[in-house]
């Protein structure tokens, strides 16, 4: 018997599919939007000339590159059916193509490259003489090519090579430059038979609509400077692709647009020219920025750009891409949908769209080959960024996930309270554990106090004073034990191994046997009285092995750091540890934290090779198959590191734990043979991806300040990498900013100025993190310290001591920025960019600046 699937099941199926299908189908929607024809006034007959540059696509006349005699004719051949005029700017180089154009019943106006060196000036006037002489098709002469606005030579030097030439060809003869310069050296036009004008509207800055006006403006001043002259346009054309310059745009639609308007006017008004250019030059881009790669009316592999008919589109194969993209989004959308249809339909969308825009994301980087040409240094940092393209996504749909299931879940599907055990119920025995190093007396005495007040008889605690040398700190906590009773035992192990672990295992060794829970505080801890009859009752269930609260904090209300640094310790709690809880993956803390004693001891206690044994010891037990419990309540509120260093360290100690755990049970979280849930596996491997971006963050900033250091200094060898890579970096610290900026305000109790705080204390951890990342992948053994949550001091240091390696990288990256600004790169969409980029990177460093500003402003420390 087949069976029936239940109704709400195939509903839920349809639904799913319903979702992904609209996504994909939206994503081939933006591509065709951002893709929709142009309608261009059509072009029926011959183009008036071609400014010809003969180089394919890998070759460089300045490198002497040079086509050999078939691709000249190959390129001669294709031209011809579209013009039957061509203008060279060399005689010496390719000297073949006059012969070749006149078999192909072209004319050629040929030019002679005139440059600041007289010898190689002679050599290209005889070989232009010699080329005249010998081919009819040569029916008009160039004499350099813009030599007054490079500054190669003065007027004078000039008029000399166009007296020279002129009497020696039968041709009419000219030198090319644009109107500002004839207008500034009129007396060239008494040597030359017609006004040559170069006329760019790109570089001017003009719009394109307004392109074809300019053009005409400056042809018809020429024409009234010089009524007794011809003025040919020697070059007129607009870029299919580069940086933008101000209203000019360059795109292929722009050059179809203006090129076929142009055609159409020049037609009319019988003007004579030549377009720039025949063929893109990518060598050009070295030269003149990245536009100059892009005149051509034919691309680099000689194929046209556009018709010069009918409509135009931006990108030919956009819907190859755009069916890329949706079909790779789509498995991965429809699974997303299926397994969390529960979530409402606006969280779903949320989600879907992104994954399909991560998916576009991709398919364009991996096909920005093929629309650009890319240099060397274009292809190292496409080899660079990709990979880190990559890890941007999953980052940002681990977040985004994170971001999904909190704001747009109907419920929690596991959501803990505290219980309210019923009259005259037996209470497990707990035996509390409370280790500590060095920590101030009185501090500790506080929590004592706090578990002498619970509202439970089955307890003991045990205090594991580890390695404290200072009598005067631990004796005054044994004498307060003994003062406490028989419930409190204390023990002081000098030396002692194992940091935290290690006395924690002690303390496992002298628990009374009647134990069933072992619960972990921390010394700054004050709890509240009902934390063990609340709570404990969650261990009836043979399954639960931990269950566990979340930190909080006392007395930070008027303390400015203290302040911003709970309500940054608030967020996990809040949000994280929820989205985590959701599949049995929480991270066990070292605090306010409840252990079955079996589970504990059966998975082999407390981990001393890692100085995170809280969060190992809990990865540990969901491997042999327990339930962890986070119950979202306040049980107990301990203090805030004291300053910025201490708050650092912790983090960095975290991170770095976080390291060792990840090398030793990485087989756990990979293994098809693991007993770990895909939800536990996902959340263990992904969950430090954050931790991830900041260590790519000083990746990158070390590479970019390096970058700009050689784009300063050495700007030949070193350009701007394309904006295309850049607007995904800036797009990824947008939403990373915004997710957490909207999670906090939804689901964390504090204001806007608290929000805004908590978020410079977390981006203020971000080198520490980084440090804490690599140094963890390097070693194998780290050291735990302890983190301080007072200072007795007699003066306070300085406030940036413990940021002194933020504030050398803040100060570089502002070094960076203001070379920017200073160099020609602040004029480029990339170089505005990298600006941008450069600020966005330099934030986490001047958050730790603030922060470690804020402590010691705030600073509690007594004399």
């Amino acid at each position: 018997m087949t069976a029936v699937q239940p109704p709400i099941v195939r509903k839920s199926f349809w639904r799913a599919l319903a979702l992904t299908l609209l996504v994909a189908a939206l994503n081939i929607g933006l591509w065709a939007f951002l893709n929709r024809p142009v309608a261009i006034p059509d072009w029926h007959g011959p183009i008036g000339g071609f400014a010809f540059n003969p180089s394919q696509r890998y070759q460089d006349p300045t490198k002497q590159l040079f086509p050999n005699a078939a691709e000249l004719e190959g390129d001669i051949r294709l031209l011809s059916q579209y013009s039957k005029r061509l203008r060279t700017y060399s005689s010496l180089e390719n000297p073949q193509i006059p012969r070749i154009a006149k078999a192909y019943g072209m004319r050629v106006m040929a030019g002679a490259w005139i440059e600041g060196r007289a010898e190689r000036n002679d050599r290209e006037l005889a070989a232009l003489i010699e080329l005249a002489r010998k081919n009819d098709n040569i029916d008009r002469a160039i004499i350099g090519n813009e030599v007054i606005l490079r500054g190669d030579l003065g007027t004078r030097a000039l008029i000399g090579y166009l007296d020279r030439a002129r009497a020696h060809l039968k041709i009419p003869v000219s030198t090319a430059e644009p109107l500002d310069t004839w207008q500034r050296h009129p007396e060239l036009a008494d040597h030359v038979d017609f006004i040559a004008l170069h006329v760019l509207p790109y570089w001017e800055f003009i719009d394109r609509k307004d392109a074809v006006g300019f053009v005409l403006g400056q042809y018809r001043e020429l024409q009234r400077l010089f009524p007794g002259k011809p003025v040919v346009i020697g070059e007129v054309g607009w870029p299919s692709n580069g940086d933008r310059r101000k209203h000019a745009q360059p795109s292929l639609a722009n050059e179809a647009h203006f090129l076929r308007d142009w055609f159409n006017v020049a037609a009319r008004e019988h003007i004579d020219y030549y377009v720039m250019e025949a063929i893109d030059q990518p060598w050009k881009e070295a030269l003149g920025g990245r536009a100059e790669a892009y005149w051509g009316m034919f691309n680099a592999s000689r194929q046209p750009k556009f018709a010069l008919t009918g409509t135009v589109i931006e990108d030919p194969i956009w819907p190859w891409k755009a069916g890329l993209a949706s079909l790779l989004a789509l498995l991965p959308m429809f699974w997303f949908a299926r397994h969390f249809i529960r979530f409402r339909a606006l969280g779903l969308a949320f989600f879907l769209l992104l994954v399909q825009l991560s998916a576009s994301i991709l398919v364009w980087m991996a096909t920005l080959p093929y629309d650009f040409y890319l240099n060397p240094l274009d292809w190292t940092m496409l080899g660079l960024l990709f990979p880190a393209q990559l890890a941007i996504i999953l980052i940002l749909l681990i977040n985004g996930f994170e971001f999904t299931e909190v704001l747009w879940r109907p419920y929690w599907l596991r959501e803990f309270k505290p219980l309210v055990p019923p009259p005259g119920a037996a209470q497990a025995f707990v035996s509390i554990h409370l280790a500590c190093y060095n920590e101030p007396p009185e501090m500790v005495i506080l929590t004592l106090d706090s578990l002498a007040a619970l509202d439970y008889e089955n307890y003991e605690v045990i205090v594991l004073d580890n390695n404290t040398k200072n009598p005067d700190i631990w004796k005054p906590v044994e004498a307060h034990c003994a003062k406490l009773g028989p419930k409190f035992r204390f023990y002081h192990l000098e030396p002692w191994p194992g940091f935290k672990a290690g006395a924690l295992n002690y303390g496992l060794e002298v628990t009374d046997p009647r134990a069933e829970v072992v619960a972990v505080v921390d010394a700054d801890y004050e709890v509240r009285s009902d934390w063990l009859r609340g709570l404990t009752g969650y261990f009836n269930d043979p399954k639960v092995a931990v269950v566990q609260c979340p930190q909080a904090h006392r007395d930070y209300e008027h303390n400015p750091f203290r302040r911003m640094t709970n309500w940054e310790y608030d967020g996990f709690f809040r949000i994280g540890m929820h989205h985590r809880n959701e599949r049995n993956a929480i991270i066990q803390h070292g605090t306010m934290t409840m252990v079955r004693k079996d589970a504990l001891a059966g998975t082999g206690g407390w981990s001393e090779w890692t100085i995170c044994e809280d969060a190992e010891l809990g990865l540990r037990l969901m491997k042999a198959g327990y339930e962890l419990v986070y119950v979202d309540e306040i049980m107990g509120r301990g203090l805030t590191p004291a300053d910025f260093k201490a708050y650092k360290s912790q983090r960095y100690r975290w991170a770095f734990g976080a390291m060792q755990i990840m090398k030793a049970r990485l087989g756990w979280m990979v293994s098809r043979d693991s007993t770990l849930t895909r939800g536990q596996r996902f959340h263990f491997l992904t969950g430090w991806f954050s931790w991830f971006g900041d260590a790519l963050h000083l990746v990158f900033t070390l590479m970019a300040m390096l970058w700009t250091t050689g784009m300063v200094l050495a700007p030949k060898y070193f350009t701007l990498p394309m904006y295309l890579f850049l607007v995904p970096l800036i797009g990824f610290f947008v939403f990373k900013a915004a997710f957490g900026v909207i999670l906090y305000r939804v689901r964390v109790p504090c204001s806007w100025k608290d929000t805004i705080a908590a978020s410079v204390a977390s981006m203020g951890l971000s080198h520490a993190i980084a440090r804490g990342i690599f140094e963890g992948l390097w070693r194998k053994k780290g050291e735990f310290i302890r983190t301080a949550k007072s200072r007795r001091i007699g003066k306070k240091p300085n406030a940036f001591v413990s940021v002194s390696e933020e504030l050398l990288l803040f100060l570089a990256l502002i070094a960076c920025i203001v070379g920017m600004i200073n160099s020609s790169g602040i004029n480029y969409v990339e170089g505005r960019l990298w600006i941008a980029i450069l600020a966005a990177q330099a934030i986490p460093y001047a958050s730790a600046l603030v922060g470690a500003w804020i402590a010691h402003r705030a600073g509690d420390a007594v004399g």
